[in-house]
């Protein structure tokens, strides 16, 4: 869908805006802990989830996925069939990554569980996925696309987006 890598920014920072706010609300609702902090510490998690998330898909997830995704076997014509298959690529490989992101948060708060750290991190990929794959699929990925294409795709693509800066 981006066409250039500005579109990129814009498009991978509107993804990760609604998809850490409704996995950061999730896992604090999750971890009985979303009545227990203050605003300014929602914001700090939030705006440290945000920035973990977005390099991570700038950076390490996002051309990960991209490229298994063209290598699975789909039919690539079929704008619909790309879409779902990098979706779902991004959802397994960011789910991973911020799983352990927040695990590693959780034990500098909480410090270590009781139970081993690999339990704990699959009990924490689980819960995030089954959230992270149909939230992606079904809401934040369509909103998102819908909204980059009719606001910022058409803004960045008109022949006097640039104009008012000459």
């Amino acid at each position: 869908m981006p066409a250039t890598k500005k579109e990129s920014l814009y498009f991978g920072l509107m993804m990760c805006f609604g998809m850490v706010i409704v996995m950061t609300t999730y896992n604090l609702a999750l971890n009985n802990r979303l009545w227990e902090i203050t605003l300014a510490e929602g914001v700090v998690e939030f705006l440290c989830g945000i920035s973990v998330a977005f390099l991570l898909d700038f950076f390490l997830v996002g051309p990960f996925a991209k490229k298994m995704a063209f290598k699975l076997p789909i039919n690539k014509s079929k704008k619909v069939y790309a879409i779902l298959s990098i979706s779902t690529c991004m959802v397994i490989g960011m789910a991973a990554c911020m799983s352990l992101y927040g695990l590693a948060m959780a034990y500098w708060i909480n410090g270590p569980g009781t139970e081993p750290l690999l339990v704990s991190y699959l009990q924490t990929f689980g819960k995030n996925f089954i959230v992270a794959l149909p939230l992606q699929l079904l809401i934040v990925g369509p909103l998102v696309r819908y909204v980059f294409i009719r606001f910022v795709q058409k803004k960045t693509n008109s022949p006097l987006a640039g104009a008012s800066q000459i």
